[in-house]
């Protein structure tokens, strides 16, 4: 099972692994908490645009192989720090949930389907965003409850992305709000990354479950992430995509695993 926040981040870190694990022959069940309501896109933001992107969703679950896809029906909590202020979240946002109903919640699915493995995110959440924060805590919670023996973070390697931005900086210049110094605490550093996930043979499912989330290429003032992603030339997209990677918590940092059910020490 993969728990994500909002519809399309199945798609970004875990698409992949989705696809390979289908492809050999597991059942794989995608849940997200929120279905994206308040995530930017040209139109408005709303029950129509929520809609919408659970629309993609079933869209992206179908390019991974999914055979289950479920929203837990919390309000997206925005992107501000903390949701922002209570009065501009929605009454019901994830952000706000109670994380033990939350987690019983999530936690019967995973009883229900005898569930192996639980994908969730890093403390941080990735980037921050407090719905990913959130699906730390409910995903933790909801495994310890319903005794899943794999418990996943999906996370960046750190290291390779700071390099990169680092050497981006000389030569092009950053939006004024871009600060490269914030992803110096974000995802994880590379000497905690357990779990490196060659998933180059199923970058055509990775691609078209990007693909999928058509709302999301546009909005805000700038470049969304999936925009640029999918303007990666198709040749090299399977190289600068090819790698998923994961934290799991109960192995030694040493540890150096290819596969999510990889055992340690072999």
């Amino acid at each position: 099972m993969f728990f994500h926040a909002h519809p399309d981040d199945e798609a970004l870190l875990t698409a992949g692994t989705m696809a390979m694990l289908a492809a050999e022959g597991h059942r794989v069940v995608l849940v997200v908490a929120t279905a994206g309501e308040r995530g930017l896109a040209e139109m408005e933001p709303g029950d129509a645009l929520g809609e919408t992107r659970i629309r993609e969703l079933y869209q992206s679950a179908a390019q991974l192989g999914c055979a289950r896809v479920e929203c837990l029906g919390y309000g997206d909590s925005g992107l501000s720090p903390k949701g922002g202020s209570a009065e501009e979240r929605p009454d019901n946002a994830f952000i706000d949930a109670d994380t033990e109903e939350a987690a019983k919640a999530l936690a019967a699915i995973l009883q229900e389907e005898k569930a192996d493995l639980l994908a969730i995110y890093d403390p941080a959440g990735g980037y921050g965003h407090p719905d990913h924060v959130q699906v730390h805590r409910v995903g933790k919670r909801a495994a310890k409850i319903a005794g899943t023996e794999i418990v996943l973070e999906a996370t960046v390697n750190r290291d390779p992305l700071l390099w990169l931005l680092r050497v981006a900086g000389r030569f092009y210049k950053f939006p004024p709000e871009f600060d490269v110094r914030t992803f110096e605490s974000a995802y994880s550093p590379g000497e905690a990354i357990t779990h490196r996930v060659n998933v180059r043979k199923y970058a055509k499912q990775k691609r078209a479950s990007m693909a999928a989330h058509a709302s999301q290429a546009s909005g805000g003032d700038s470049d969304r992430t999936l925009a640029v992603m999918l303007k990666v030339p198709r040749p090299f997209y399977r190289y600068v995509f090819g790698t998923e990677w994961y934290v799991r918590r109960d192995l030694p940092p040493g540890a150096r695993l290819s596969h999510p059910f990889d055992r340690w020490p072999a």
